[in-house]
Order: C-alpha cells, then sequence, then structure tokens
C-alpha cells in the first residue's frame, strides 16, 4: 500500500451487532471507481482497427467506446493503456450492483467514477441491458449527451468531474475501498462496519494497474476481503452479500 494512504476510521470503530431494525436507515454508495469507459480517443481515431469499426457500425470513431478485443493494435501507444478499453468489466459491476437484492430494497446509491475523472450518478431502480452490444449503444448515449435518456429526466447521468464531485453527492461519513493491498477483514465484520455509519465502498472497475491517485487519497481506509485478487464485480457481490445477510433480506418479510 502507498506509503501516504491514511487510515481514519477502521482501527477506531467499535462493531456493534447488527439489528433488522436498522434497514430503515441505511443507505450504501457503491462507486465503480477508475472504470474502463470512455469514447475512443482523438489521437488514435484514424487508427485501421478503429476506422474498421467504425464503418461496420455506421458510427463516426470519435462516438464509440474505446474497446480492447477491438482495438488492442491502436490503443498501444495510448498512455495508461493497461487500465483502458474494457467496458465490458463495468458492464459486469453495474449488473452485479442493479440487480442486487440489496438495491432492489432501495439500500443503495451506484456512480461510476471513470479513468476519464467523469462522474456518472446512476439511479437505483435501473436495469441496464443484459446484452453487451446493448449495453455499449447506451454507453455511447451516455458519454454523448452525458445523459441517459437525453430528454425527460435521466436514469444515468454524468453530473461531474472528479471523485470529490461523487463525495459531495453523497456525503458519506467512511469511504472503504476493496483492494487486495488493504487491512483483511472478514465481509461479514465489515458489512457490521458499513451498516453503522452513511458509507460508501468503491470497487475498482478496471483490468490491470493501481487505483489512480485520486481514489487513494480520497478514502478513508483501504480493505481486503480475500487472499487473492478479486475482480472488480465479485468483490462487490461478497460485501453485497454479507450486508443483504445481515439485514435479513432473505429471511421472511417483518410485519
Amino acid at each position: 500500500m502507498p506509503q501516504h494512504f491514511k487510515v481514519k476510521q477502521l482501527d477506531k470503530l467499535r462493531l456493534q451487532p447488527t439489528v433488522v431494525s436498522m434497514r430503515s436507515g441505511f443507505k450504501l454508495a457503491v462507486v465503480l471507481a477508475d472504470a474502463s469507459l470512455e469514447l475512443v480517443p482523438r489521437e488514435v481515431a484514424k487508427h485501421p482497427a478503429i476506422e474498421k469499426t467504425a464503418k461496420r457500425r455506421g458510427k463516426r470513431p470519435l462516438s464509440m467506446l474505446l474497446d480492447k478485443s477491438l482495438h488492442y493494435h491502436a490503443m498501444k501507444k495510448l498512455p495508461n493503456q493497461e487500465k483502458r478499453g474494457r467496458p465490458d468489466i463495468v458492464h459486469l459491476c453495474l449488473l452485479e450492483v442493479l440487480e442486487s437484492p440489496l438495491c432492489k430494497e432501495g439500500y443503495v446509491q451506484p456512480y461510476i467514477y471513470t479513468i476519464g475523472g467523469l462522474a456518472i450518478r446512476v439511479r437505483g431502480d435501473v436495469r441496464v441491458p443484459k446484452n453487451y452490444n446493448r449495453f455499449v449503444g447506451l454507453m455511447e448515449q451516455l458519454l454523448a449527451f452525458s445523459r441517459v435518456p437525453p430528454q425527460g429526466e435521466p436514469l444515468i447521468e454524468v453530473f461531474g468531474r472528479g471523485l470529490r464531485e461523487v463525495v459531495e453527492d453523497f456525503k458519506p461519513d467512511l469511504k472503504v475501498l476493496l483492494s487486495e493491498r488493504g487491512k483483511r477483514m472478514n465481509p461479514l465484520e465489515l458489512a457490521d462496519l458499513l451498516l453503522q455509519r452513511r458509507s460508501m465502498v468503491l470497487v475498482g472497475a478496471f483490468p490491470h494497474g493501481d487505483f489512480s491517485e485520486e481514489v487513494l487519497k480520497e478514502v478513508d481506509e483501504a480493505v481486503s476481503i480475500y487472499e487473492e485478487v478479486l475482480e472488480g464485480f465479485v468483490a462487490a457481490s461478497v460485501v453485497m452479500r454479507a450486508l443483504e445477510f445481515k439485514l435479513n433480506l432473505y429471511g421472511p418479510k417483518q410485519l
């Protein structure tokens, strides 16, 4: 873990038993951090791999998502290219978060903070397409118009730049980063901790590399929930399942 990484909260908080009555006031922000989601950058827009995809799809190069599976050769000279061009990861993470019982019960506010610095708010009742090609079209519309749909009440919207915008929008008391370099913690103990505060959990939504400096300096603590590296959608799933069990979402509904 970087030497400058600051620890504010976890060692000072006393874990309290979670009770079902805590349901009413609980709210969790789940942030897909440094998300590998962006349109094709101008510096590679004329590469043959990009132009081939644009011609096949009938779109302008600059209006398409950057996708490493299609644009690998075009991306070779891009800075930070190991973290870029993987919108499929964002798709998997969003599906995991939005389709969870925790989100369906109204306890989750999802956000995306992209590798390019965009702050995106997602309504918790949105159902993103399970089909990847349809998801690509939706994200291209979002990045072109800063909102989906382009008119009317937004379901997904770009509302600023920088992770600080996300923090100020949700106003959490505790910000926890899920990272293999963090302090090892049982997911059920982490759930107890999150339930005691208005909490924000940040999950990596990129394929390789480290979290950006902006993410590292913004969070209060990094937590590891498994001895090996987990995919972002798996890490999010583990934490949400722990919270769902603590909140007794799988038990009989209380009258």
